[in-house]
């Protein structure tokens, strides 16, 4: 695994956030998805007359509202990026991902997670950058 790009120490630091936040985020996503899909939303701005340019149906409305939600859409793309960068990870990787990153409360240090995988503190450090980057890189993120 190696990138081809250096991140922002800042970029860095919001990708390990998102990181931590990863099933927040999903389930953020899922609650976004059914409120946009079960609430009632009146969108029509046309109060002058004449006719509307939204879609008459229903399902093409809620389509259209969860294809433009600006929100929903940063979110799953972060979540679809952590995914695609996690699953195509090798074994250890995934290991270091979910003992630093997915496990509440966090009771090791670097030096207990390196020692469970089992490989060297500084190897752990780097195993760590590699795959912030990679996110980055798939989010497209500098």
């Amino acid at each position: 695994m190696t990138t081809a790009i250096k991140l922002k120490k800042a970029t860095f630091k919001h990708i390990e956030s998102e990181l931590y936040a990863y099933h927040e985020t999903v389930r953020e996503i899922e609650s976004l998805r059914q409120n946009i899909m079960f609430t009632k939303q009146n969108d029509d701005e046309n109060i002058g007359g004449g006719r509307s340019s939204l879609p008459s149906s229903p399902t093409e409305r809620v389509a259209t509202r969860l294809v433009t939600h600006k929100k929903l859409n940063q979110l799953e793309e972060i979540a679809n990026a952590i995914q695609k960068v996690f699953t195509g990870l090798p074994e250890d990787y995934q290991k270091l991902v979910r003992l630093k990153y997915w496990t509440r409360p966090q009771m090791k240090t670097w030096e207990g997670i390196a020692n469970e995988i089992p490989v060297s503190r500084r190897t752990a450090f780097n195993m760590r950058d590699e795959i912030v980057n990679s996110i980055g890189e798939v989010l497209g993120w500098r």
